[in-house]
């Protein structure tokens, strides 16, 4: 069962605002937020970063391909 409890909606302009209690504090700077009928659910964004998105997926597991040694051109500089 989720907790639930009662909170304060506000004006911000021309946007309604939702005050979230400190034990409902989502783990982001960025929220998700749809709407199921009457309901509006609140979710914390994934990160955006691509090391963030990285660091999710699973490791690969099969072997990669032998690469070869090239040869170098040497190079005056």
């Amino acid at each position: 069962m989720s907790a639930q409890g009662r909170v304060k909606l506000s004006r911000n302009g021309r946007n309604q605002a939702v005050r979230i209690p400190r034990e409902f504090e989502l783990p982001s700077e960025e929220a998700l937020m749809r709407q199921e009928g009457e309901r509006l659910i609140i979710e914390a964004a994934p990160p955006r970063s691509l090391l963030a998105l990285l660091a999710t997926l699973e490791p690969i597991d099969e072997a990669f391909p032998p690469i070869p040694e090239l040869p170098t051109d040497s190079m005056d500089l």
